[in-house]
């Protein structure tokens, strides 16, 4: 599914909910792409209509994770992110949270991986939009971090 503007994506959003749809949102770097992605995405998607995936920026990667981040530029990332069946839409924000776009969809679900369970930066604003929190645990031997990790510790820092 397509890639969309995030004032496009606002629009789509209220022409869906008109329609009875349900949405729901989850967003992140998704910089190393990976199996622990995808069920994620697999899950967020049973829980409604519509699946709109946010993914960070290139600078909002680097503001949150460090100068070598991202790996994948943000239109490689949102493409593949898009090929998923289970992904409808993938839109770019530019910020490190992810609260102006859930003001902007409005989704009826929010979802996020279980390492944010404890403090989730969108949670007020999730509250105020009116959005079901849910956090879906994380499959255990999963992570880019991890993931970097271990290439570098057989590659070295080259």
């Amino acid at each position: 599914m397509p890639v969309v503007e995030r004032q496009k994506m606002a629009l789509l959003a209220e022409r869906l909910r008109s329609q009875g749809k349900r949405i729901v949102f989850t967003n992140g770097c998704f910089d190393l792409i990976h199996a622990g992605h995808l069920m994620l995405l697999e899950e967020a998607s049973a829980l409604g209509d519509i699946l709109v995936a946010g993914i960070n920026s290139d600078a909002s990667v680097r503001e949150l994770k460090g100068s070598m981040r991202p790996v994948f530029p943000e239109r490689d990332r949102a493409q593949l992110l898009a090929g998923f069946r289970v992904v409808d839409y993938t839109v770019i924000f530019f910020e490190t949270t992810a609260c102006r776009l859930l003001e902007e969809i409005k989704p009826h679900v929010y979802v996020k991986g279980g390492d944010y369970s404890d403090e989730l930066p969108e949670r007020e604003t999730a509250e105020k939009v009116g959005a079901e929190i849910n956090f879906i645990p994380l499959k255990e031997g999963y992570s880019t971090s991890k993931i970097i990790q271990h290439i570098r510790s057989i590659y070295g820092n080259k």
